[in-house]
Parts: C-alpha cells; sequence; structure tokens
C-alpha cells in the first residue's frame, strides 16, 4: 500500500479528541490524507483548516458530497454516532467512528451489515489496541508465563470534570459505561474467549440527572474464566489492567492512555519473585489509523472489526440493562432480548 495514493479523509465534527489526538496522528500516517474537517458552523470547523491545512465545511451533509473524501472519522457525541455513520456508510465512505458505537447491539450490527453490503471498512476506534504492550503481554500469556489465565481486572476512572461535557449529558449518551467503562470492557475481550457474557453489574447515576458516573461488571467466559471491570467519571485517575493465573499475575500500570514517547511499565509476579519489564514506546494513535487505512484498502480483510464491535456493543447494552434490572428499574435479564454474540 507504500506505493498507493493517500486515502482522503474528512473529519464530521470540531470534537476536542481529534484536535489533540486523531488529526495529529492523521498527519503522521502516509496512508492518509486530511481533506477537510465539518461542523455544524463554520466558526468552529476554522481552527482545524488553519491548524491542520484543511478545508473547513459548514454541515456534515456537505463533507459527505465532497468526492475527494474516501473516508470519514466520527468523533461525534455517542448519541449521533449512528445517524452519522449510516449516512456516510450510504454516501459510500469508509467509517471511522469514535467510541462507544452504538447504544445498542441491534444499531451495530445494522451499520456492519450496510458497511458489508457496500464492501466497506467499518472500525469501531479503540487506540489502545493497537499499542505494542497488549501484543507483549497475550505473548507472555500465551508462552504460560503465569500459567492457566483464571481472571481478569481492569479499573479506568478519571476526576470529576465540568457537568457541562458531554461524557456527563445521558441525552447525548454520555455516562462512565460509554466513555469510560467500555475500555476496560473492550480489554476483557483481548484475554476472555468470544462467548463472553455479562453476569453482573452495578450502575452509580446522578440523582439530578439520572447519568450514570461510576459502575462494575462481572464478565465471563464459557470455560469459567471472568472479568472484573470497574469505571467512572468521580474518581482519582487510574487506567490499569491485569491477568491472574495459577502460576503469576501480570500488571499493566498504563493501559489506555500511555503517550506516544512513554515507555510503559509491565510487573510480573509469581510466588517468589517479582519482575519489572520497560517496554518499547508506541505511537497507538498512529496504529490505529495505519489498521484503519489497511482496511480502506482491503476491507473483506478486515471484517473481524465489525464483529469485534458489534460484540462490544451487545456487552455495553447487556451490562446497562441488567444493572437497571438488578436495581428494580426494567426487566429481569431473563427477560431481555438476547443477542447471538452475548448473553446477559
Amino acid at each position: 500500500m507504500s506505493d498507493a495514493e493517500p486515502i482522503g479523509i474528512g473529519v464530521l465534527g470540531a470534537a476536542d479528541i481529534a484536535w489533540r489526538r486523531s488529526i495529529p496522528a492523521i498527519e503522521r500516517c502516509e496512508q492518509l490524507r486530511l481533506v477537510a474537517v465539518a461542523s455544524r458552523t463554520l466558526d468552529k470547523a476554522e481552527p482545524f483548516a488553519d491548524r491542520f491545512g484543511c478545508a473547513a465545511v459548514a454541515g456534515y451533509e456537505r463533507l459527505l458530497e465532497r468526492d475527494d473524501v474516501q473516508a470519514v472519522y466520527v468523533p461525534l457525541p455517542n448519541a449521533l454516532h449512528e445517524e452519522w455513520a449510516d449516512a456516510a456508510l450510504r454516501a459510500g465512505k469508509h467509517v471511522l467512528v469514535e467510541k462507544s458505537l452504538t447504544v445498542s447491539a441491534t444499531a451495530a450490527e445494522e451499520l456492519v451489515a450496510t458497511a458489508r453490503r457496500s464492501s466497506l471498512a467499518f472500525m469501531e476506534n479503540f487506540a489502545f489496541l493497537h499499542h505494542t504492550q497488549h501484543d507483549r503481554v497475550r505473548a507472555l500469556v500465551a508462552d504460560g508465563a503465569i500459567g492457566t489465565p483464571l481472571s481478569f481486572s481492569s479499573s479506568f476512572g478519571i476526576p470529576r470534570t465540568a457537568p457541562t461535557l458531554i461524557r456527563y449529558s445521558r441525552e447525548l449518551a454520555g455516562g462512565a459505561l460509554r466513555e469510560i467503562g467500555c475500555y476496560p470492557v473492550r480489554a476483557a475481550q483481548l484475554f476472555l474467549g468470544d462467548d463472553i457474557r455479562v453476569v453482573g453489574s452495578r450502575l452509580r447515576h446522578e440523582p439530578a440527572d439520572g447519568v450514570d458516573v461510576a459502575g462494575s461488571a462481572l464478565l465471563s467466559d464459557g470455560a469459567g474464566v471472568t472479568a472484573h471491570c470497574d469505571f467512572g467519571l468521580t474518581h482519582s485517575y487510574r487506567n490499569t489492567y491485569a491477568i491472574w493465573g495459577s502460576e503469576g499475575r501480570i500488571e499493566v500500570d498504563w493501559a489506555f492512555t500511555p503517550p506516544p514517547e512513554t515507555r510503559p511499565l509491565i510487573r510480573l509476579h509469581h510466588a517468589d519473585s517479582r519482575e519489572e519489564r520497560v517496554l518499547p514506546a508506541s505511537d497507538q494513535f498512529l496504529g490505529m489509523l495505519t489498521t484503519f487505512a489497511e482496511a480502506c484498502a482491503e476491507p473483506a480483510a478486515h471484517e473481524r472489526f465489525g464483529d469485534d464491535a458489534v460484540r462490544q456493543a451487545a456487552l455495553l447494552e447487556s451490562i446497562a440493562r441488567r444493572s437497571d434490572a438488578e436495581e428494580g428499574e426494567g426487566p429481569c435479564p431473563d427477560q431481555l432480548s438476547r443477542s447471538p454474540h452475548v448473553t446477559a
């Protein structure tokens, strides 16, 4: 693909994550070329155009009409992902969507089906998956460094910030589960089987507006390996995971947001020893965008990203519904409609 012309990519939404992380990584990606950034008003798009040397577009529809845009990155609020990812796919564009993809597994399935009918790449953005530290951890587990894996645990929390931010908006599908909890849940899938299911969950909501600000979920797979995921928007900052096995434990200190220049640290614990390993630095946003560009070039070879997105959406939906049911706010989980990818 190195000899091919870069893929023209447009950004739907003048989001902070695009400004700080995604677009700078697009500039470092040889396979992509930033064409335009769209916002509902031109004044929000123009600072992006000035900084990154692209076109500023007023209105998302106008960006989707551009022939020089072959792919679209969607960093809009969660509640708008389904609408504009669908619009981009129907306009014939490859689509990269910020997490969390949708508020329902059914919506995720429909988006993936639309992408496949049109032979388009479709991917949910979990940049941390493209950091090389997780490949190293998985290799250690596969080589038996901790014996048989028995459980996974992960925590991701950030301090409370301005209540006007989108992450605190229930109407825009914010909240701790979809903004923060999605990371530990997605990381658990690196180490549990594909038949992962939710066996318990609890979300804590703000009394004033009902948005969830903290929670925990217990997952399990068919082999009995469990995952305990904690998350919140009112916590001291922490993002970590650990895999506990029959002969040892691996801990990852900076699991989800290491800067590209940071050399991550992992710890291996055994009965009579403790070892720390400093791993090479890795640019996870560049890795994510390079992988997306490869998927644009060969969508059929990367259909697993669609399956991953549907399974993730189903797990989040099941966590939310089980929590509501256990708090007496919804039907018993056994009465819920079940996705083919996950059960409550």
